[in-house]
């Protein structure tokens, strides 16, 4: 059984900082990649980070430099350390493999507002 489970968001002025975390079932996190991916309203689901089970990442352009995948992988975890947020990253954020399989958590929500 897969399992996904989004925590972390919340609302932050411009200019701050969240960390989100996933806590996977080994049978999706084992031997994947595992990628953070957002969709704000009325807009696509967009792959924003990624990380291999080595370690190497991946980053959109639009978050390169102030977002930072991690994952753990004896605890099944994957994290999202998100700095300098702004209010473009406002969105529902959610952990996948990458490439995603047809299967979403619920996802957390971060909105930057002042």
């Amino acid at each position: 059984q897969v399992q996904l489970v989004e925590s972390g968001g919340g609302l932050v002025q411009p200019g701050g900082s969240l960390r989100l975390s996933c806590a996977a079932s080994q049978n999706i996190f084992r031997f994947n990649a595992m990628g953070w991916y957002r969709q704000a309203p009325g807009k696509q689901r967009e792959l924003v980070a990624s990380i291999t089970t080595g370690g190497s990442t991946n980053y959109a352009d639009s978050v390169k430099g102030r977002f930072t995948i991690s994952r753990n992988n004896g605890k099944n975890t994957v994290s999202l350390q998100m700095n300098s947020l702004k209010p473009e990253d406002t969105a529902g954020y959610y952990c996948n493999s990458d490439p995603y399989i047809n299967y979403w958590g619920q996802g957390t929500q971060v909105t930057v507002s002042s």
